[in-house]
């Protein structure tokens, strides 16, 4: 994923996302970042599980 990024880019990028947001708030937005991942991936899983048991054999 950040394969095209140089070092000084990255950096460059989290110093803009720490003017957004604030220190108080990355927490929490790192937070609901991971949680909302955890989901997506929970999903993905659930419904590769419901097609290999919906497939006629």
């Amino acid at each position: 994923m950040f394969k095209n990024f140089q070092g000084w880019e990255i950096i460059v990028v989290l110093v803009i996302i720490l003017l957004l947001f604030g220190a108080r708030k990355l927490p929490d937005l790192a937070r609901s970042i991971g949680a909302s991942a955890k989901e997506f991936r929970k999903g993905l899983d659930e419904g590769v599980d419901e097609d290999e048991t919906d497939e006629p054999s």
